[in-house]
């Protein structure tokens, strides 16, 4: 399974994400640093967590570079500590990705789950439902995984979301169900469609033609 698939689609969304707050943090700090404007003891407080939840996430992350061994703990400890910052999203979506690497699909379930529970971003949240549906495809939840993509999703995610039920159908062996997901999924295609995609399609249709 291509766990890393929407990659390009996280980097995007992250971006948006940053886009979208980035302002509002930056513009905070001025008003903390200018000194000029009177903030009360509740918005310097606010404020300064801000910085060091931003700080400790940027540690995190830096460490988990140099050792990946110790990034589950370091993450969990951090998802623990920070439950309602927005970086929880983030750090349940990296430890997803590393359990998937290593195939504890079980782990990725629960890490995807923390992801769209705190998710505050749209598109973040969409990643997290597509790779969750992925991850219950290999855990053989087909209904569930589903139900998953039965969620409200970005117009831009709906060629991801056609193509993983085209394969929950595949495995469930509703071919003709399997082969109208694949070519919605090609026909929502935005950036074109991939080769894997159409192979799917065209494998498909030799299937269900031999079967006849």
């Amino acid at each position: 399974m291509d766990i890393n698939q929407t990659e390009e689609q996280q980097v995007e969304a992250i971006k948006k994400f940053w886009s979208d707050n980035g302002n509002a943090i930056i513009a905070g700090l001025a008003i903390g640093f200018a000194g000029f404007i009177g903030l009360n003891y509740y918005n310097d407080h606010k404020l300064q967590q801000e910085v060091n939840t931003s700080e400790a996430y940027q540690t995190m992350i830096e460490a988990a570079a140099s050792d990946a061994t110790g990034f589950e703990a370091a993450g969990k400890a951090f998802i623990a500590e920070n439950d309602s910052s927005s970086y929880t999203m983030l750090t349940a979506i990296a430890l997803a990705k590393e359990a998937a690497v290593k195939e504890d699909w079980a782990q990725a379930e629960s890490y995807l789950m923390t992801a769209i529970e705190k998710s505050v971003d749209d598109g973040i949240k969409a990643i997290a439902t597509v790779r969750l549906a992925r991850v219950q495809l290999q855990l053989e939840k087909y209904e569930q995984a589903l139900t998953t993509l039965a969620a409200k999703l970005p117009a831009s995610f709906n060629a991801d979301a056609e193509e993983v039920k085209g394969d929950i159908y595949f495995k469930q062996g509703k071919m003709e169900l399997a082969r109208s997901a694949y070519q919605a999924a090609i026909d929502d295609a935005s950036d074109g469609t991939s080769p894997a995609l159409q192979m799917k399609l065209d494998d498909l249709a030799q299937v269900i033609d031999l079967s006849k």
